[in-house]
């Protein structure tokens, strides 16, 4: 057995090597709404420029009317003062990050502050692109990975051991063994996927798996 987990963890640790790097463009939606987030800052080097190219990349193309006419209003708002400069930015950033949330299916509840704690792994992601290398990023996911299927698997075969001694001591190993198999499922589920698009839409396709 102890031959198979390792088998197991070695597997899935490989196949998120693989994909990792292809799979950074949906961690970018966990930042895309920050004032220091890639969206933003891209905004504010577009209107210091006059040149609103660099941002359309942000939105689907059913949206690029929008965010030209947006970026126009601002540019003509922004040249009556320094209060009309801030107040017509913001509106600029707001409605670029609405509508790459709207084209991520994703709801908008705002812009956050600068320093948001993001978390290690979309830090991790973007020191990765900034780096040009994705080893430290590959060694952060994989050994949190392994450490998640290794605690799960110990679990349930502890849980397993007094499997048959009760009907509750069974249903204790049912749920551990549920939530072992269900975690494995989504790591490799995630690590094997085709589509590549970033948004809440695959990760609520890979959620589900089989049923047990």
């Amino acid at each position: 057995m102890g031959v198979k987990i390792t088998v197991l963890v070695t597997a899935v640790v490989a196949l998120l090597c693989v994909s990792i790097f292809c799979l950074l463009p949906r961690m970018v939606k966990a930042h895309c709404d920050t004032l220091d987030g890639p969206v933003i800052m891209e905004a504010k080097k577009a209107l210091e420029k006059g040149e609103v190219a660099p941002v359309l990349k942000w939105v689907k193309p059913e949206h690029e009317g929008e965010i030209r006419s947006a970026f126009k209003k601002t540019l003509d708002v922004r040249s009556k003062g320094s209060e009309a400069k801030e107040f017509a930015d913001m509106y600029f950033f707001e409605t670029l990050v609405r509508l790459h949330r709207a084209g991520e299916e994703a709801p908008y509840d705002g812009i956050k502050p600068a320093g948001t704690d993001l978390g290690p792994a979309v830090s991790g992601a973007d020191k990765a692109l900034e780096n040009g290398s994705v080893d430290d990023l590959v060694k952060l996911v994989t050994d949190e990975v392994a450490k998640g299927i290794r605690e799960r698997f110990a679990h349930t075969m502890e849980k397993k051991k007094d499997a048959e001694k009760s009907v509750e001591a069974g249903r204790k190993y049912v749920d551990s063994y549920v939530t072992y198999v269900h975690y494995v499922e989504r790591l490799y589920n995630d690590a094997t996927a085709k589509a590549l698009t970033h948004g809440g839409a695959e990760g609520a396709k890979t959620e589900g798996g089989h049923k047990h």
